[in-house]
């Protein structure tokens, strides 16, 4: 066992690990996490997945009625493109419109980066909030920085799993869970995956928003344990938080533990609010997966367009 491998497991098995930095086994400078589990061979056996073409959806509309957490909010203006004083140009009287979009981030389907959660003054890989964090935008773990992740998803329905079409809410499942519900589909996780988990529940934000957004059920601190020893690259979710809210779990005076386990302690990326619905009916249980985020530099999170192909 190497140094960095043994100090991991020390860390790892300390009663106190939940307030302490967690080092990368990708070493001290890395800032993709486990974006390094991506390879140019895994996304030619993801291709391989590809078999009748069709494409999933795995976003959801955004828009000013889109449930979002605390203070976000989602607005459009829309206006006329003038060239001088006119709204038109040329004998055809081409007309042109522009749009400016005033909006949180974490609204609607998004990717959680390393920047947007920090644990006791540290981010991913020990770094101090005052390295990462600036007014005007992080300058380290912008979601600028990441690349595109694109290879093989995997689906493992909760839902059908527990024998029900939606989760009741504030269900926590854990690795057993989990563990069943792979098994009962024949899936087997590997090195370099993005796991998705449908719960049914983003039907409900439709339907009620309020209640979509008061006690969703996910993902526990054990369950997303066993993911990020898998070495997958994101977790997400047909929820906001993909984790269990408000948290019942076996450190309930943590806020949003799962999300600091996998942000700021394995390097595994968020993903929320993502439809899983259609994969869920298809029984699309792996597929090919792809997904990039807009290059805005310095944002902590991002909505974004993830993609699925059978």
């Amino acid at each position: 066992m190497s140094i960095l491998a043994f100090v991991v497991v020390v860390l790892w098995l300390s009663p106190a690990y939940a307030a302490d930095w967690f080092p990368s086994k990708y070493g001290a400078e890395d800032r993709l996490g486990a974006i390094n589990n991506l390879s140019a061979q895994a996304v030619v056996e993801a291709a391989g997945l590809i078999t009748t073409g069709k494409v999933y959806s795995l976003a959801m509309p955004t828009g000013p009625k889109t449930p979002a957490f605390g203070p976000r909010n989602y607005q459009i203006r829309t206006d006329r493109i003038f060239v001088g004083d006119s709204p038109t140009v040329g004998a055809n009287k081409l007309q042109g419109f522009d749009d400016l979009v005033i909006s949180w981030l974490g609204v609607g389907t998004q990717i959680d980066g390393f920047a947007h959660v920090g644990a006791d003054g540290r981010h991913y890989n020990g770094v101090p909030t005052e390295e990462v964090i600036r007014p005007d935008g992080a300058i380290q773990y912008g979601i600028h920085t990441l690349p595109p992740i694109v290879g093989r998803g995997v689906l493992l329905d909760m839902a059908a799993a527990a024998g029900v079409a939606q989760l009741p809410e504030r269900t926590v499942f854990e690795s057993a869970e989990l563990r069943a519900a792979a098994q009962r589909q024949g899936t087997e996780l590997r090195t370099g995956d993005v796991v998705l988990l449908h719960t049914g529940w983003l039907s409900v934000a439709d339907e009620d928003g309020e209640r979509f957004l008061a006690k969703p059920p996910g993902i526990g601190l054990d369950g997303a344990t066993w993911l990020a020893d898998q070495d997958v690259v994101a977790v997400g979710a047909d929820t906001w938080t993909i984790e269990g809210w408000p948290t019942n779990d076996k450190l309930p005076d943590h806020f949003l533990p799962v999300h600091d386990l996998l942000l700021t302690k394995r390097g595994v990326y968020i993903l929320e609010n993502i439809k899983t619905a259609e994969l869920a009916a298809d029984q699309a249980y792996e597929f090919f997966f792809m997904l990039a985020a807009p290059r805005l530099v310095g944002a902590v999170q991002s909505p974004v367009h993830p993609v699925a192909i059978r």
